[in-house]
């Protein structure tokens, strides 16, 4: 087993053979933490109301407005990576989402996930302040 620690990056090609439900996984932690930290950052708010103001914006429907507020920023390869996991099979369906809403969502997360593993942190920033 390989030595990972935060941060950790691979080659474009071998994140592309990844799953994209994988990349998906991956893609949800950094939207998350992305969220997190601006609201840690935004004022000393207790931790009730953290969770309260981040469970809207990283669930499936709150990635899928973000994602329509930068779908049109994506690139060609993003866009690529995007329908790969708006339309992979999905192991689980959101309870309370719209089966439109989840594929997206899961598009979203894939590109995030994707750019992570990639190294390309600056264009993760530029997408999401971009919404």
């Amino acid at each position: 087993m390989s030595k990972t620690s935060l941060f950790s990056t691979i080659a474009e090609r071998e994140a592309k053979n990844l799953s994209p439900v994988t990349l998906a996984f991956l893609g949800d932690a950094v939207y998350s933490l992305f969220i997190r930290e601006k609201y840690v950052l935004e004022a000393d708010y207790p931790s009730g109301t953290l969770q309260k103001l981040t469970v809207g914006e990283v669930s499936a429907h709150g990635q899928n407005i973000a994602l329509q507020r930068i779908k049109n920023l994506f690139t060609e390869e993003e866009e690529a990576i995007f329908k790969r996991g708006r339309n992979a099979k999905k192991p689980t369906h959101s309870k309370h989402a719209t089966i439109s809403e989840y594929n997206n969502s899961t598009g979203f997360e894939a590109v995030l996930g994707y750019l992570y593993l990639t190294g390309q942190y600056k264009r993760i920033e530029e997408l999401l302040e971009g919404e």
